[in-house]
C-alpha cells in the first residue's frame, strides 16, 4: 500500500530493454547520437510542429534551465503560490537564474486563475530599477493539487502574459496525466494555447531518470545549450536519457502508462467517497487528496500504508477539512495494480469495524 508517489515506482520495462539496447556499441557523446535526433523528431510529431529539446534526468533541471532562459536576475517568475517551482526545488529556480524573484498567486484547486494572475501584476511594486518586474510565468501542469488546465484557461493566461511582456512555462512533471485527464492533444495543451517551453516529464511516468526542455519558441534556444552545461546537466553519455524517452514516446506508451495511473485514481477517490471521506481536491490526475479522522490515520498507518501528509491554502471553502482531520494525498503510478487500492480500501474498512457493523446498508463508514 504505497502511494506515497509516482516516485517510487520502478522503471518500465521497455525503458530497461531500451538502455540494455543502446548500450551496445560506441555513440557520438553530448546529445549528438542517434536517439537524441530519433527523440526530438519523436516530440516534433507528439507537438505536431518542429521543436527542439534539451534532455536532463531531473524535472527540478528542467524547471530551472527553462525559467532561467526567460528571467534575468533582476525579474519575476510567477506561478501559483503553492506550485512545485516556488517550494519544492531547494532555491533551484533562483540559483539557476542567478537570483530572479519566484512570485507566487493564489488560487483555488492549485489553478492560477485569470482574476487572481490580473490582480497580482496590478500590485504596485512592479516599478525597475527599485523593484522587480516580471519577466516570466510558470504554469504547473499537472498541478500541485492533482487538478489539469484545460486548453482554454491556459490560452487565457498566456494572453494576459503577452499583454505584459511575459514569457510562458510549463512545469509538466505530470504532462502525461493531463493529456489524458483532458483529451486534448500536447500541441493544443502547450504552444497552441501560447506555452512557449515545456518541462516534459517523463521520470514520474515509467523513465529511471530522464526530462526534457521542449521549446517551442526559437530565441529561447540560443545559449541553452551552454547554461545546461554550465549547470553539470549535459550527460556525455546522453544516448542513455534518450533512450528512455524513445522507448515511452513509441507506440503511445507514455500516454498507456499515464491513462493507467489515472484509473487507479479514480478507483481510489471513488473508494473514498463511498465510505464518507471527503476529498479536498477534484480528481482530474493520478493525485488524491483526502480528509481522514486522525484516528483513522494512524490506524492506516499502523497497517503499513504510505502516504504523505498535505497542508494546502487553495481548497476551496466547501472542501476543507476539519479541526480533527488531517490531509492525505495520494498517488497511484503507472505501476499501481487495482488489488494494491483494494487493499487499502480494506484497511480502511478494518479501522472501522463498530462503526461498519452498526451502520445501515450503504451508510458510510466515516
Amino acid at each position: 500500500m504505497n502511494l506515497a508517489s509516482d516516485n517510487v515506482a520502478p522503471a518500465h520495462d521497455a525503458v530497461l530493454e531500451a538502455l540494455a539496447a543502446v548500450n551496445r556499441g560506441p555513440a557520438r557523446p553530448y546529445g549528438h547520437d542517434d536517439v537524441n535526433a530519433r527523440v526530438e523528431a519523436l516530440l516534433s510529431e507528439v507537438f505536431e510542429r518542429k521543436v527542439t529539446a534539451f534532455l536532463v534526468t531531473t524535472g527540478t533541471a528542467a524547471n530551472a534551465l527553462a525559467l532561467a532562459q526567460m528571467t534575468p536576475p533582476w525579474r519575476a517568475a510567477i506561478g501559483h503560490a503553492e506550485a512545485h517551482v516556488m517550494h519544492d526545488e531547494c532555491g533551484a529556480p533562483e540559483f539557476f537564474t542567478g537570483g530572479a524573484k519566484i512570485v507566487g498567486a493564489p488560487g483555488v484547486d492549485g489553478r492560477l486563475t485569470t482574476e487572481s494572475l490580473t490582480a497580482l501584476l496590478a500590485r504596485d511594486f512592479w516599478t525597475p530599477p527599485t523593484h522587480v518586474a516580471p519577466a516570466s510565468l510558470t504554469l504547473s501542469q499537472a498541478t500541485e493539487a492533482g487538478t489539469v488546465y484545460r486548453p482554454a484557461e491556459i490560452a487565457a493566461l498566456t494572453a494576459i502574459a503577452r499583454e505584459r511582456g511575459l514569457r510562458v512555462h510549463m512545469d509538466g512533471a505530470r504532462f502525461a496525466n493531463a493529456v489524458v485527464s483532458t483529451g486534448a492533444s500536447p500541441a493544443d495543451l502547450t504552444w497552441r494555447a501560447g506555452v512557449e517551453a515545456l518541462s516534459f516529464g517523463f521520470t514520474k511516468n515509467g523513465a529511471m531518470a530522464a526530462e526534457a526542455v521542449v521549446l517551442f519558441a526559437d530565441d529561447l534556444v540560443e545559449n541553452l545549450a551552454e547554461r545546461r552545461k554550465r549547470g553539470g546537466h549535459t550527460w556525455s553519455k546522453g544516448r542513455f536519457i534518450a533512450a528512455q524517452i524513445e522507448a515511452l514516446l513509441a507506440g503511445g506508451l507514455w500516454l498507456d502508462l499515464a491513462r493507467a495511473a489515472n484509473a487507479r485514481a479514480a478507483q481510489l477517490a471513488i473508494g473514498l467517497e463511498a465510505r464518507g471521506l471527503r476529498l479536498a481536491f477534484p480528481v482530474e490526475a493520478n493525485e488524491v487528496f483526502a480528509h481522514l479522522p486522525a484516528a483513522l490515520h494512524d490506524a492506516l498507518k499502523a497497517q503499513g500504508a504510505q502516504y504523505y501528509l498535505w497542508s494546502s491554502e487553495s481548497i476551496a471553502p466547501q472542501r476543507r477539512g476539519r479541526d480533527s482531520e488531517v490531509l492525505a494525498r495520494f498517488i497511484p503510478s503507472f505501476a499501481t495494480e487495482p488489488v494494491e487500492i483494494d487493499a487499502l480500501l480494506a484497511a480502511i474498512d478494518a479501522a472501522a469495524p463498530r462503526k461498519k457493523a452498526l451502520r445501515s446498508p450503504g451508510a458510510p463508514l466515516f
